[in-house]
């Protein structure tokens, strides 16, 4: 398997930004279909970005021009630049990895790290 650990987390009037991080061990899972996850209390975990092996990208509606996936392949970390954050973005957000090419946020391999809170408050 792979441990995934995340950062960044924290709080954060609305209209703000925050940075989440993301390393995994073995670190090459990076290079592969990653993704960031999130779980409102009394929700369903939900998709909010993925990225694949060559970098393509997917956004929730919810995040869609708001939100940003990225990674670096040299320090091994995936990131999510979260702007323009409002009270409905709080939640406890997970970094997500496969192992795969191509990702698929309904796949069944999903492996996760322990998950990181962001509050937004308005």
């Amino acid at each position: 398997g792979v441990r995934l650990v995340e950062s960044g987390g924290g709080s954060v009037q609305a209209g703000g930004s925050l940075r989440l991080s993301c390393t995994s061990s073995p670190d090459y899972y990076v290079k592969y279909c990653m993704a960031w996850f999130r779980q409102a209390p009394g929700k369903e975990r939900e998709g909010v970005a993925h990225i694949d092996q060559w970098s393509n990208t997917l956004y929730s509606d919810s995040v869609k021009g708001r939100f940003t996936i990225s990674r670096d392949n040299d320090k091994k970390f995936l990131y999510l630049q979260m702007d323009s954050l409002q009270s409905e973005d709080t939640a406890t957000y997970y970094c997500a990895a496969t192992g795969e090419s191509r990702c698929d946020f309904g796949s069944p391999i999903w492996q996760w790290g322990q998950g990181t809170q962001v509050t937004v408050s308005s």
